[in-house]
């Protein structure tokens, strides 16, 4: 199992909705997948309630419970856990962190965003994680995007696409869908599942698809 944190301590980064489309993406891609949400907003949780299709399983967990249940997640059949945390710096975004494989960092090409992902960036370096920068909710057009982007790179590891800010991802969020399922053939959807396909070869975790994926417990 690879465990991936989506991180940033910054408020209204697409982390949430980038976490859930990814999510969808990835079991679409073959693999089996739980979301723990650490986020009191709830994001997570509210897209579920409005979600008739089945999978992901979704757990609410807090900062206490985090190291017993990916231990135990560990020994299950799931390939990945996704790990939604707070815009917030606190103990349990430190520990989601440092349960991770990979750290998923989502950065919008704007002065203050730039800015407030450096103390998310520290914690990373302290913990000596592998991590991944994603300049989400994007222009399609911009130079802010292209001076963003060589920003970043200087700093870590940037994928190959962007996340441009589409209405299909808040349209996706609202009916209980990932953007995927959503709108197939969108320009939304192609740009999550390329970056889903450079994640997953960045982790390498092996398709599990015959695997029955088992409810999430919260310790």
């Amino acid at each position: 199992m690879k465990a991936l944190t989506f991180v940033t301590q910054k408020g209204g980064s697409g982390k949430s909705t980038l976490c859930i489309s990814l999510a969808v993406a990835a079991r679409e891609a073959g693999h089996t997948v739980c979301i723990l949400e650490m986020d009191r907003q709830a994001t997570v949780s509210d897209w579920l309630d409005h979600r008739t299709v089945d999978g992901p399983e979704v757990a609410q967990i807090d900062a206490t419970q985090i190291d017993a249940v990916i231990e135990r997640l560990r020994e299950s059949a799931y390939d990945y856990v996704f790990i939604d945390t707070p815009g917030v710096d606190s103990t349990g975004t430190l520990s989601a962190i440092r349960a991770a494989d990979l750290c998923i960092i989502p950065c919008r090409p704007t002065p203050a965003d730039l800015r407030a992902f450096k103390p998310t960036l520290a914690a990373v370096y302290r913990l000596e994680k592998r991590f991944a920068f994603v300049l989400n909710q994007t222009p399609p057009r911009s130079y802010r995007v292209r001076d963003a982007a060589d920003g970043l790179a200087v700093l870590g590891v940037l994928p190959d696409v962007n996340i441009v800010a589409r209405t299909d991802h808040q349209d996706a969020i609202g009916l209980g869908l990932g953007v995927t399922e959503l709108n197939p053939k969108g320009q939304a959807a192609d740009e999550v599942r390329r970056l889903w396909a450079w994640i997953a070869r960045r982790t390498q975790a092996p398709r599990q698809g015959q695997r029955t994926e088992r409810h999430v417990q919260a310790a």
